[in-house]
């Protein structure tokens, strides 16, 4: 168990309210500070999270977090799960040991200017061994990942696959089927897991990095990944990753992915199975799907959707023949702008309107896995928590930085 030390724990109880409550203006200057020195960091960082403040409120939410872990205020599971997904995204990015130097020294100095005179040399080295505690054990983790997945060096992460097919599922979404350049193997995966994709952007000028889920099956002859266009709304940008996939990249074209990550299983160890999602969060349930379909074909398995319309659901066409292949899987589809559109040769429900959580059908002792926008899984994880499901239950992925909190 990592301990902080009793004179540094007494330091960071007594400062954590102040450092909490600023922790945002400090993350934000933080950034600021580390991309002004090193902009070469800004090719693994997502622009539209840094656009709209997420990308900052999630590492407070995590530096905050690890200190009340550390001084023994937090729920060590609610950690645990925290840092198993920075471990894991880390990894993707190829992240190094080196990095962390750098991440240090511009965070604490971001503390010293946002809080001042508080911070007195005393108050320095009690956050300077919080960050490093936490620094510690991600290096240790992210060496492990990186074993585990059969990269020799930490950073070397990236492999060359060619682009095989690209399916156009709807107006706004693209699968991309993808081979191995050099004609090796392709790497296991677990449903739920995500590759990163590194593509040049500005002529080459400037790299930019994103998660994908891998949306197929896993053994399969190819790797899959399912992207939506991220059109720009509001203080949001549009998606440059997103958009460049699909304005410039065809059959035949070369993309740079990372090994499979991800904490999340989607598919659970056995017993029945609930898959909820909504719009591009379907990608990891279809993995799902077709994972079972070859190896628990008679597993119990519940599958909702929400999606604008069926014209915006994509793949569904995959769904009857799922449905041959898994004979008690049960569908219950909500489309916010229409009822009554069936799906050929499914035998589904479908409702008008948005998901009604309350009439989420709900299998005894079933593994849940949550994917779609965070409010949207903020709602049904609340309903299933009302209706006496454990915690331990009830997986979830969510696009981008953050996490859910109870």
């Amino acid at each position: 168990m990592v301990l902080l030390s009793q004179s540094s724990a007494a330091v960071v109880t007594a400062t954590l309210p102040a450092v909490q409550a600023h922790g945002e203006t400090i993350t934000s200057r933080f950034y600021q500070r580390m991309f002004k020195a090193h902009p070469e960091l800004l090719n693994i960082f997502n622009k539209g999270h840094q656009a709209t403040g997420e990308q900052p409120a999630a590492l407070a939410a995590s530096v905050v977090a690890y200190a009340e872990h550390l001084t023994g205020g937090g729920d060590n599971r609610s950690w645990e799960l925290i840092l198993s997904r920075i471990a894991h995204k880390h990894a993707s990015l190829g992240i190094t040991a080196t990095q962390y130097t750098i991440v240090g020294r511009h965070l604490l100095a971001a503390v010293g200017e946002v809080l001042g005179e508080a911070v007195t040399a005393e108050v320095a080295a009690a956050w300077d061994e919080v960050y490093w505690l936490l620094a510690c054990e991600l290096i240790a983790r992210e060496a492990r990942l990186y074993t585990q997945a059969g990269v020799g060096e930490a950073g070397s992460v990236w492999r060359d696959w060619q682009v095989v097919e690209c399916i156009q599922e709807t107006a706004d979404v693209v699968s991309f089927r993808l081979v191995p350049a050099d004609g090796g193997p392709l790497p296991t995966f677990t449903p739920g897991q995500y590759v990163s994709v590194a593509v040049d952007l500005d002529g080459g000028r400037r790299q930019q990095i994103r998660q994908y889920s891998l949306s197929g099956r896993p053994g399969s002859t190819h790797w899959q990944i399912t992207v939506k266009r991220v059109r720009a709304t509001g203080d949001a940008p549009e998606g440059a990753v997103s958009t460049f996939l699909h304005e410039q990249v065809t059959a035949g074209d070369t993309l740079r992915l990372s090994p499979p990550f991800g904490e999340v299983n989607a598919v659970g160890d056995e017993g029945p199975l609930l898959l909820v999602s909504a719009g591009i969060g379907l990608t990891p349930a279809m993995s799902a799907l077709h994972h079972l379909a070859t190896t628990e074909t008679g597993r119990e398995v519940v599958l909702v959707h929400a999606d604008r319309s069926a014209a915006d659901h994509a793949r569904r066409h995959e769904l009857p023949d799922l449905a041959e292949q898994l004979p008690n899987l049960s569908v219950l589809l909500w489309y916010e702008e229409a009822a009554g559109e069936a799906v050929d040769g499914l035998k589904a429900e479908v409702a008008a309107g948005r998901v009604d959580p309350s009439r989420i059908p709900l299998p005894a002792g079933a593994h849940i896995h949550l994917c779609g926008p965070v409010p949207f899984m903020y709602q049904v994880r609340a309903e299933l928590l009302r209706r006496g499901v454990s915690k331990d239950r009830i997986g979830y992925d969510v696009f981008g930085p953050g996490m859910l909190h109870d």
